[in-house]
């Protein structure tokens, strides 16, 4: 008999979410109704909603929470995302002096 594994959703944001914050210059990942845990699941492809640092340079952070999600999932759930879109919906305050 084969065996055939099905991770929740719930699993796979996150894994997705945990990802996501271990890169350098994510503040964090932002909940809302519309998406668990900060991401978005729409079939094979995720969208991770984040808040980044003041400072930090957007597109290099944006890149490297897309490459570390899919390397996460890939290693962790044997699931490779087709897309992994990254939302920007804050940038932290910078600190007070």
């Amino acid at each position: 008999m084969d065996g055939h594994n099905v991770i929740s959703p719930d699993v796979l944001a996150r894994y997705a979410a945990d990802a996501a914050m271990e890169v350098d210059g994510v503040r964090s990942v932002v909940e809302s109704p519309l998406h668990r845990r900060g991401v978005k699941l729409m079939g094979d492809e995720l969208e991770v909603h984040l808040e980044v640092e003041w400072g930090a340079v957007v597109p290099e952070v944006a890149a490297a929470v897309q490459a570390r999600v899919t390397d996460y999932l890939v290693r962790m759930a044997d699931v490779r995302p087709s897309a992994v879109h990254v939302v920007v919906d804050e940038v932290a305050r910078p600190a007070s002096r």
